[in-house]
């Protein structure tokens, strides 16, 4: 099985008009799907908004069950979590700088650019207080179909787990 891509991440918001100013009019992704809020079926909101082909977030409305305690991204909290942040891909540096600048003239925080070394992110947080990241690589290694395990650029976990081991050449034990 392959697959090609996300059809959607499925979140949560209190507030879909919030959300939905945030998505479409700041972020620039369109409204491209609505079903639910039907009296005599399923009755909550389900939105979504196209991030590129076939690819879509889409929010699940569901008032008062937004937590108040948010979590910036890539950073631990204290507590039950299994979910950290969302990382929109955007095609080059200028790109990314673009859209720093377009956050910050809407008056959101964003984070200076941060160099992963394979990837450049920038970090803000949507009106749900859920950890956005935007992206673009550097080398993108998902481009070839044969992956070279070598490679330090992309594999550079000096101890892989041992699952990983064989994978980078290892001895499994």
């Amino acid at each position: 099985m392959r697959f090609n891509g996300i059809n959607h991440l499925a979140m949560i918001t209190g507030d879909m008009d919030k959300t939905l100013t945030f998505y479409r009019d700041i972020l620039g992704m369109p409204l491209v799907a609505t079903t639910g809020n039907q009296p005599n079926g399923y009755p909550f909101r389900h939105y979504f908004f196209k991030m590129g082909a076939g690819s879509t977030i889409a929010f699940f409305e569901w008032p008062g069950m937004v937590q108040k305690k948010h979590k910036p991204a890539g950073l631990p909290m204290n507590g039950y979590l299994q979910f950290d942040h969302i990382s929109f891909n955007v095609d080059d540096h200028r790109a990314l700088l673009d859209l720093k600048s377009h956050l910050e003239n809407y008056g959101l925080e964003v984070t200076e650019m941060i160099d992963h070394r394979i990837i450049h992110s920038i970090y803000f947080t949507d009106p749900n207080g859920i950890a956005l990241e935007a992206s673009y690589w550097v080398s993108d290694p998902t481009q070839n179909e044969d992956i070279d395990y070598s490679d330090h650029r992309f594999f550079e976990d000096p101890d892989p787990i041992p699952s990983a081991r064989p994978t980078y050449g290892i001895n499994a034990s």
